[in-house]
């Protein structure tokens, strides 16, 4: 491996293991609850992150350059909610401009199985014919659109071992209950585990993310399950714990409540246990 694609993802994954904070939300969805404003909402949650993940508009106007944050570039597009299919995307960011951010990384999904096949997974060829030039790593997405009842393993399976034949270097895909150790055995590039639809409880959160990294991924690649919660730093700093230093669901839940503000400032909870 050339020394720019190693050491971009040595960055990116410290340790070999990874926190990627998605917030590209708005490419297709417009102001997302809780990201209206991406700058406001990202702050305080950069200390436990190891990664940014955003379109150049959210990169440009509301991300200090100052920060010493790794950036993975949202780079497909053009589709939206109310149009007709969310998996007719384009690329929409050229090489010069991805070089021009100092990009560490992009992202790019594709939607196996769906109308445009073909057409995503030749988005990703040409990405990734592209970037390798520069050392720069093809994060490719496993989308699924509306068709949430896809996530299951075999389908999984299927698209994370395509995508990294056609040369990505990592894949954020989503985490199943049912043997997700198989989507990742099959798949000889680094899986990152997507959030999905927001949970209904913390502790959900924290079971399939520990459950993921267990049973094989990397880390996570999480955004509306970190910054929809009210405590959105004391969440950030439990999944931290989970990723990097092995928590348990529990021990990251005792980490969140003990981090969590109350009225009073921060709640205290032992968390030696």
């Amino acid at each position: 491996m050339d020394w720019g694609m190693s050491h971009r993802l040595n960055q990116l994954m410290p340790g070999g293991r990874c926190f990627f904070m998605a917030m590209d939300h708005g490419y297709f969805q417009g102001p997302t609850t809780g990201l209206e404003k991406p700058g406001e909402t990202v702050k305080p949650l950069l200390p436990y992150v190891d990664a940014l993940f955003c379109t150049r508009g959210v990169l440009r106007s509301s991300i200090d350059p100052s920060s010493s944050k790794p950036i993975i570039l949202r780079v497909s597009g053009g589709t939206s909610m109310v149009g007709k299919d969310l998996a007719n995307e384009v690329i929409t960011t050229s090489i010069e401009e991805i070089i021009r951010l100092n990009a560490s990384a992009v992202g790019i999904s594709v939607f196996i199985g769906s109308d445009y096949e073909k057409e995503t997974l030749k988005n990703l060829s040409e990405l990734v014919n592209t970037c390798e030039d520069y050392g720069i790593p093809v994060m490719a997405i496993t989308a699924v659109g509306k068709e949430l009842e896809k996530r299951e393993a075999r389908y999984l399976a299927l698209c994370c071992r395509i995508v990294a034949e056609l040369g990505a270097r990592a894949v954020k895909t989503y985490w199943c209950e049912k043997d997700f150790e198989k989507v990742v055995r099959g798949c000889p590039v680094p899986v990152v585990v997507a959030g999905g639809p927001k949970c209904e409880t913390e502790l959900e959160v924290f079971e399939f993310v520990y459950d993921g990294i267990q049973k094989g991924a990397v880390g996570i690649n999480l955004g509306r399950n970190v910054w929809q919660n009210p405590n959105a730093e004391a969440m950030a700093k439990a999944l931290r714990a989970i990723v990097h230093d092995n928590a348990t669901p529990k021990q990251a839940h005792d980490i969140f409540n003990g981090s969590k503000k109350t009225h009073h400032g921060y709640s205290k909870v032992d968390v030696s246990v």
